[in-house]
């Protein structure tokens, strides 16, 4: 018997069903006897004994279904060490409880902090299988994580129907997009949407450019403004600022602005005397269904997955390089995020087609 655990951790995004049926399809195609086990609600239900036997049919049609159907929880990778409440201690929890059900191996469905856990897990001596989710795609050796092109598709359409109300008014037009840290799902969504203005974490703006910007659309003739800001975009006074002082002035201005865009459109309106409107499409980019791109990825690599655990390849975490699916060691992308290259050539031709970055 082959007992495999299966678990999906943090933030819920489309496509993680879609992994998990293309594990289990492919380890019951296999010649051996299959037992998965999927712990409810990520970490916590391998913490606390929460799961349930899952059948095979409970993977037939969940292909298109977005969300996860064992729920996730985030736990927070800096406080895995730390004592719950009670006092118990969640790493040997979590070792304990695979004991406990005599599991050959873990599989991981999770982002960056998800996967540190799991290489933690992995160092403890369980084994593990990681594979990459993201609506951010900012995990380190993969070229794409699953849920990322769904995401993209949403975060466009909220771009695509700002135009048609834009194309009515004389107007500044602001697309929040989710991204704290990194800015691969607002510079991609910016493209394919036509923004006028891409703000990314990794390329501190000044708003005077911003505004800039703005003026010499009006000069040629030109309408409105749309402008993809990613949550985590940060101008160049602020990046200079230390992570208290940051925290600090973030506090104070809390109650007047609800994220970035309002305090960016709160300035341009000052700075060009025009009217600023900010849209946030919020969690709408992690719901629905998979597109056809994320289904086809997660089957690609929840069959990988598979392959590793009949071939006892432990560790490892399933990754796409170019077109071809592979994996590393969970080690080797532990801890990293993949940020968007301010040099690179994909910001490059933004720029070559007029897009500005609010830096210059």
């Amino acid at each position: 018997m082959l007992r495999v655990g299966m678990l999906t951790s943090g933030g819920d995004c489309q496509a993680l069903n879609a992994t998990m049926r293309g594990v289990a399809k492919s380890l019951y195609k296999s010649d051996k006897e299959v037992e998965i086990t999927g712990f409810l609600n990520g970490y916590r239900g391998l913490m606390y004994e929460e799961y349930r036997v899952m059948k095979p049919s409970d993977f037939s049609g969940i292909l298109t279904t977005g969300g996860t159907m064992l729920g996730t929880s985030r736990q927070p990778f800096k406080l895995m060490r730390d004592p719950d409440e009670n006092g118990m201690d969640k790493v040997e929890a979590m070792k304990s409880t695979y004991k406990k059900l005599k599991l050959d191996c873990l599989v991981v469905l999770g982002g960056n902090g998800s996967q540190k856990t799991a290489n933690l897990l992995s160092e403890e001596g369980l084994n593990v299988i990681g594979l990459p989710k993201t609506i951010d795609n900012d995990l380190y050796g993969t070229d794409m994580t699953f849920g990322f092109q769904s995401a993209v598709d949403i975060a466009t359409n909220a771009i695509d129907c700002i135009h048609t109300t834009a194309a009515s008014h004389s107007r500044v037009f602001i697309v929040e997009v989710m991204g704290h840290k990194v800015g691969w799902l607002t510079l991609y969504a910016g493209l394919a949407g036509g923004a006028d203005i891409i703000l990314i974490p990794e390329i501190p703006f000044d708003i005077k450019k911003i505004a800039d910007a703005i003026k010499l659309r009006e000069a040629e003739g030109k309408r409105f403004t749309i402008l993809a800001v990613a949550e985590g975009a940060i101008s160049k006074e602020d990046a200079a600022l230390s992570k208290k002082e940051l925290k600090k002035k973030r506090l104070k201005n809390a109650d007047r602005y609800p994220s970035i865009s309002y305090e960016i459109g709160d300035i341009l309106s000052q700075e060009t005397g025009v009217e600023v409107r900010v849209t946030v499409p919020g969690h709408t980019q992690r719901g629905g269904a998979p597109n056809p791109y994320d289904r086809a990825l997660a089957t690609r690599l929840g069959a990988h997955g598979a392959e590793l655990i009949l071939n006892k390849q432990y560790g490892r975490l399933v990754v796409l390089k170019g077109t071809e699916v592979t994996d590393i060691s969970l080690s080797e992308s532990a801890g990293k995020l993949k940020y968007v290259d301010p040099e690179s050539s994909l910001v490059n031709e933004a720029r070559l087609v007029g897009i500005s970055f609010g830096d210059k």
